[in-house]
């Protein structure tokens, strides 16, 4: 199988990297400043000052594969892609590519009524609004998501909706203007995994708050903007419920496939920013009479650090290809290897990073604190390692049991 891009490909990964070279890499001081200066509960200007850009090169909702909403790009096609983007925090938003917005709008356009895509879909599509997933919630254990335990529970024309949820990215962003919401409308079904319903809550309703911004790691609003949420006695139209009740599993598994092989794409990204700089950084240092790059564990570190890259992007492309071609859930099993494998493997290049850099590494000069606190929630966000592991495990067991 080869995994060699195609010219229409080749042609996007070079625009994208013109972009990158001109917009993005120049203004990450910048975004770091505006992110802790303006804290997360306001819109970023540099944000609204690039997306128009990046619209107007057609480089614009490239994620969306099978729709004629986006760029048509299949899984592995977008992974050169997502992994140019992925170099920075600053980028994915740009080019409207960035979670947990590329998930919500993969689910309107997979299990949206047409009314749902006019409203909530076509908007996010042009960058106008943002919007949140509202799954986690603090007084369960969310690695088993049959846990859930807020409430969709139908009143004539309306479903009543109530629960606390957190982690909920983008919920403090003023632009954020639909949450989609999990919970529970059918606790006594004997099956777990047909309980849970998902329905669409406008953020303007009463009874939603944002009760806070969650820092992460002490990072308010970067890497992102994660929230708590209470929903009160929030009323919404029956119409808002989607796909059907019960049918939340089958929404949350359609929506964390690709969501989980994009965070990989990107972490491939950042890993290979963070051998950079670390290469860099050893090359211009001198400790103990030679660069640092001649010391024998740092030049080890490097040669590590091509290994796991490699082997990760390989992993990743391969995923790709067999959600292209078995589709998502049939792929489950290299989703979940990828899940596992790539965070961790950015989080230990990025640390090697930061060590070659010295108390440097630690602060926001070179983007590494914020790359590695990105890479270590990737390691709980979207099912924790020790879900996948699990998961992968028994269905290795199954291969061999009678």
């Amino acid at each position: 199988m080869s995994f060699d891009p195609s010219p229409k490909i080749q042609d996007l990964q070079r625009r994208l990297h013109a972009f990158m070279d001109e917009h993005i890499y120049p203004n990450e001081a910048r975004h770091i400043e505006e992110a802790e200066r303006l804290g997360p509960w306001q819109v970023l200007p540099l944000i609204e000052e690039l997306k128009p850009l990046a619209h107007a090169a057609g480089l614009w909702n490239l994620f969306l594969p099978e729709s004629p909403h986006g760029a048509g790009l299949t899984n592995l096609e977008y992974a050169p892609l997502c992994e140019i983007m992925g170099r920075s925090l600053l980028a994915p938003e740009i080019f409207n590519c960035s979670a947990p917005d590329t998930g919500n709008m993969e689910v309107l356009a997979r299990y949206g009524t047409p009314e749902h895509q006019e409203k909530w879909l076509k908007p996010l599509l042009a960058g106008k609004i943002r919007s949140c997933f509202a799954m986690t919630e603090p007084e369960v254990a969310s690695s088993d998501a049959t846990n859930i335990a807020s409430t969709i529970v139908r009143d004539g024309d309306e479903y009543v909706v109530n629960g606390l949820k957190w982690y909920t990215t983008n919920a403090t962003d003023p632009r954020c203007k639909i949450a989609i919401f999990m919970g529970k409308n059918d606790p006594d079904n004997p099956d777990r995994h047909k309980q849970q319903s998902m329905i669409l809550v406008p953020m303007d309703t009463p009874g939603v708050k944002v009760v806070r911004a969650l820092p992460v790691f002490g990072y308010y609003g970067m890497p992102d903007r994660a929230s708590e949420v209470l929903f009160e006695n929030v009323r919404v139209p029956v119409s808002n419920l989607l796909l059907g009740e019960g049918r939340g599993f089958e929404i949350a598994q359609g929506r964390l496939g690709p969501g989980r092989i994009h965070h990989c794409m990107r972490q491939i990204g950042l890993a290979e920013r963070a051998l950079q700089r670390m290469c860099e950084r050893s090359l211009s240092r001198v400790a103990f009479g030679k660069p640092v790059a001649q010391q024998g564990v740092t030049v080890e570190r490097i040669a590590e650090a091509r290994i796991m890259i490699e082997q990760a992007r390989l992993l990743t492309l391969n995923a790709a290809h067999r959600m292209d071609t078995v589709g998502n859930k049939v792929a489950k099993t290299e989703i979940a290897m990828i899940k596992v494998a790539v965070p961790n493997m950015a989080a230990q290049v990025i640390d090697w990073s930061i060590q070659a850099h010295g108390g440097g590494g630690t602060n926001n000069d070179f983007g590494l604190a914020h790359a590695y606190a990105m890479s270590r929630v990737l390691r709980l966000a979207d099912g924790p390692d020790e879900v996948h592991r699990n998961q992968i495990g028994k269905l290795e067991l199954r291969k061999y049991q009678q």
